[in-house]
């Protein structure tokens, strides 16, 4: 048994209103009180409702995310939002590099059709430096890592999965590494449906751990949470959190209610 905390983090993406919010975190309120054991549960939530979730999530006993930042603390930049501006809301955490905004800027949503992620242009270099910039603003990043169906095919996960933490991590130290969130989200799994299966999740899982101690140190390594993204659900979180190397998950579709929540974040506490 691990004795890293489990992590249960909701990644609500682009859903919910104020109302629906307020409303969720009533339940998860209600849900935290029956959890046993111990378990970090954190919000994901859109920019627009992270003031009313940070209200909220203190009886929730949960933390609050942001889904992405920029890593200038202000100026001209529209539509961007700054690491003070999260912090100032009541954020602990932030996302950065999930593979819904890695790469392919500006490519015609219809030419997306069955190509989830790839989207925002976010690159490797980019995510360094908002890990970097959300560091030195006092939060905790959850750096995604995660290959394609045409990489995984080609034989290449491993090294893409080590390139984009070798280019995500540089420039920290053991300390700063130790204390993030590290999360495996393979591009093919994430709201398809399609889900690896526990033994091969645990070996990518293994390796990013084992990435982190090339990289820095074996301690560092030991102390890193690594999550698994992509179409987690009640129905094979178990099998995933009886792997030694994945320390939660970070939940898309299967978050968006309490109820399909509440037994991931059970397994999360028993874990």
């Amino acid at each position: 048994m691990s004795k890293r905390v489990a992590v249960a983090a909701a990644n609500w993406k682009m859903n919910k209103t104020r109302a629906e919010a307020d409303a969720y975190l009533a339940d998860l309120k209600a849900a935290m009180a029956e959890v046993q054991g111990r378990v970090e549960v954190i919000v994901f939530a859109p920019f627009t409702l992270l003031d009313r979730v940070a209200a909220g999530a203190a009886a929730a006993k949960a933390g609050v995310g942001g889904q992405d930042c920029y890593w200038k603390a202000s100026g001209a930049y529209t539509g961007e939002v700054s690491v003070p501006m999260l912090a100032d809301v009541g954020c602990t955490h932030v996302l950065v590099g999930h593979s819904e905004r890695r790469g392919r800027f500006g490519v015609p949503e219809p030419e997306l059709e069955g190509d989830l992620g790839r989207v925002f242009g976010d690159t490797d270099t980019s995510c360094n430096i908002k890990v970097k910039a959300v560091l030195d603003g006092g939060l905790v990043p959850c750096l995604c890592v995660g290959e394609t169906l045409a990489e995984r095919e080609a034989g290449n996960t491993d090294s893409v999965i080590a390139a984009q933490l070798e280019a995500g991590l540089a420039g920290l130290g053991a300390g700063q590494v130790s204390g993030l969130l590290l999360a495996y989200e393979p591009v093919w799994s994430i709201g398809t449906g399609a889900v690896c299966e526990a033994d091969e999740a645990q070996r990518v899982c293994a390796l990013i751990r084992a990435t982190v101690a090339k990289l820095f140190d074996q301690a560092s390594a030991d102390a890193v949470r690594v999550l698994y993204g992509g179409s987690m659900k009640a129905s094979n979180v178990e099998g995933l959190l009886a792997q030694p190397d994945i320390d939660g998950g970070l939940v898309g579709g299967a978050s968006l209610t309490v109820a399909d929540f509440k037994p991931i974040i059970a397994c999360c506490a028993a874990s």
